[in-house]
């Protein structure tokens, strides 16, 4: 059934040019070049070793052509995905460019059923298409993921990050009009369909790389919140790239798109593996602190007087302890008792532990009692027989008068002599 609406996506999702913008051959030599559909220009031109172009097999049984562009003065390699109503002959010129102003080696591919690959275009297939490019980059050219950065286009975002959320030690990630699922373009929803397609909603956060998001600020296509959402879900996000009254298919145009992407490539260049986790620590440090004063994460006190998250025991104004519950209380409203000894505290629990021998009453002594102190004298729940004064518990409420300052306050109305007295229980 799954498969069934998978196809069904499909024809909504990818419309490839037809016919495809170019053709591929061989040379004489044995080599294989394009051929534009329309001007009947061959490239790469006679002698040009800048550019290879390769077929690669997929898992899934179809062959995928590939562009390879590259820079001698390339120290990172940038693997396009492109858009769903493009192929590769119609891009060549922008590969180009790239190439040149961002100073990157380039890997564009289309994907099955576009241009001269074989197949037809599906989610699976995509991802099928880009494991297989990847996989000849790294065999074929030597490309690792530490000097890789993926770059996915509308629809390219999709196959984009599915790879991205398998490379733990990927450079980075470019989004560039980027979708949180196929269905979410149509309309606005907040749950997966199992007609629902590139669920990059949920793949963004397995993203363990910086991500760079650019989006036009009146795209019609794929609205920008798309975009929005996608850079505050990223773990990692760069600096975001708004342009103002860019669409969808025209943010090459603005100046501010080659200018923001090229110090994106080169703050990737200059970042290593000893910078980034160090950036990651200090991130997860940052976020513990502000989370509140205890390390763990279920008990989290708000401690007025220690901010650092390494202060655990002692801290005096953290009445609340770890030995008796797993959700302390920090702070003056933990208890109204300054008897230091008590461990427990009843806005959090309802086992207490008073132990010390220099507490209020040091006779008193609950070790097990789960939660409903006895009376010493009686060792009854509810204790009326001892006097007010030396009755040290409140079986109504489950409190120390004698530590936490009270309880419930029962009236008791007893005739003596016709007169009414009120009589605080404990």
């Amino acid at each position: 059934m799954g498969c069934m609406f998978s196809h069904l996506a499909a024809k909504f999702a990818f419309f490839p040019p037809s016919p495809p913008t170019y053709h591929v051959t061989k040379t004489p030599e044995g080599k294989l070049s394009a051929v534009s559909s329309s001007t009947s220009s061959t490239f790469p031109a006679a002698g040009d070793s800048s550019l290879d172009v390769r077929v690669v097999k997929t898992r899934r049984g179809n062959k995928v052509t590939a562009f390879y562009l590259r820079n001698p003065n390339a120290r990172l390699t940038l693997l396009y995905s492109h858009g769903n109503a493009a192929d590769l002959g119609q891009l060549f010129d922008l590969f180009v460019q790239l190439k040149v102003n961002l100073r990157v080696n380039l890997m564009g591919y289309d994907y099955s059923g576009y241009g001269a690959s074989t197949g037809k275009p599906s989610e699976y297939n995509t991802y099928a298409d880009i494991e297989a490019v990847y996989e000849c980059l790294q065999t074929e050219y030597g490309v690792g993921q530490e000097d890789l950065i993926l770059y996915g286009q509308s629809v390219g975002s999709g196959p984009t990050l599915h790879l991205a959320s398998k490379l733990p030690r990927l450079r980075g990630v470019v989004l560039h009009s980027g979708i949180l699922s196929g269905l979410r373009v149509l309309c606005h929803v907040k749950f997966k369909f199992c007609c629902d397609i590139y669920s990059n909603i949920n793949k963004i956060k397995k993203v363990k790389c910086p991500v760079l998001v650019i989006h036009g600020t009146e795209d019609d296509v794929v609205n920008w919140l798309h975009g929005n959402r996608l850079w505050k879900m990223a773990k990692e996000p760069y600096e975001p790239l708004w342009i103002k009254g860019g669409g969808h298919c025209n943010l090459e145009i603005y100046p501010e798109y080659i200018r923001h992407l090229y110090r994106f490539i080169q703050d990737m260049e200059n970042t290593t593996t000893k910078s980034r986790l160090k950036k990651i620590w200090q991130e997860i440090r940052r976020r513990d602190e502000s989370k509140g004063c205890c390390s763990f994460g279920l008990c989290r006190p708000k401690c007025p007087r220690c901010p650092k998250p390494s202060c655990k025991w002692s801290c005096p104004s953290l009445k609340g302890c770890f030995s008796c519950c797993k959700k302390p209380s920090c702070g003056s409203s933990c208890c109204k008792c300054s008897c230091l000894s008590l461990k427990g505290c009843f806005t959090c629990c309802k086992k207490p532990s008073c132990v010390s021998s220099s507490c209020c009453i040091p006779k008193f002594k609950c070790c097990s009692c789960f939660g409903k102190p006895r009376c010493p004298k009686c060792s009854c729940w509810k204790c009326l027989k001892c006097p007010e004064s030396e009755c040290c518990c409140c079986a109504g409420c489950f409190r120390w008068l004698c530590c936490c300052g009270g309880g419930k306050r029962k009236k008791e109305e007893e005739t003596r002599g016709g007169t009414t007295v009120a009589k605080s229980e404990g």
